[in-house]
């Protein structure tokens, strides 16, 4: 039993710091923080003739489609004014990819919420609860470590990271496209680089949570332990 304890605290500060990201990231797919980048001081017009309201009419549909469980279809049948398709078939094959990405990205968070909130039940009742909250305060270190990562290369050259992202999740190169082409003009690459920036801050302070309450945690519960 005590190894099997060992094993799940092993496996608690990994599934902490990726849960804590991809937090992060469900939260930053939400129509409010479309129209909080939209607004952004300096984001770049389209160049191409896309206002403001018409980027939030399609983006929040393709964020739709990303969280729903319509086929392709759903976005394929999209037409502008003058009847022509809305993305072609190099941005619906991209969509798809990206869809299948988010929802196994959702499933797992799922899961490590689970994971995660199990191992709080087990040792709360197994009286190792004190382990449990120094792991999850480790794992806010961990967090902090990671995203303070991810600032650098963002400020060091987030063209080469945002490349290495696509490398390692999508095949092909089926995610490059011209600038005239609707996914480009929807999300230039500032988009992007204000969303990596976001969803730092946001795991950061995750992080910051889980050092100080797990540290008070560990502390108030090791002190408990030993009185009893």
């Amino acid at each position: 039993m005590k190894t099997l304890r060992s094993l799940v605290l092993y496996i608690l500060l990994p599934a902490v710091v990726l849960f804590v990201l991809m937090t992060s990231i469900r939260l930053l797919m939400n129509p409010l923080f479309l129209t909080i980048e939209y607004n952004m001081p300096g984001f770049p017009p389209d160049a191409y003739g896309f206002t403001k309201d018409d980027r939030l009419h399609w983006a929040n549909l393709s964020l739709k489609y990303l969280l729903n469980d319509a086929g392709i279809s759903f976005l394929g049948d999209l037409r502008f004014e003058n009847g022509s398709p809305v993305f072609n078939e190099r941005e619906l094959q991209h969509m798809l990819d990206v869809k299948i990405l988010v929802q196994q990205m959702i499933r797992a968070w799922m899961i490590l919420g689970v994971f995660i909130f199990l191992s709080g039940i087990w040792a709360w009742r197994g009286k190792w609860l004190a382990d449990y909250w120094l792991t999850l305060s480790r794992a806010g270190w961990a967090i902090l470590i990671v995203i303070g990562l991810i600032l650098v290369g963002v400020a060091i050259g987030f063209s080469a990271l945002f490349t290495g992202f696509h490398l390692i999740f999508f095949e092909g190169d089926t995610w490059l496209f011209l600038y005239s082409d609707t996914l480009i003009r929807l999300f230039p690459l500032r988009f992007w680089q204000d969303a990596f920036i976001l969803m730092g801050i946001l795991s950061a302070l995750g992080g910051v949570a889980l050092i100080w309450i797990g540290k008070r945690r560990f502390v108030k519960t090791a002190a408990s332990q030993m009185d009893g």
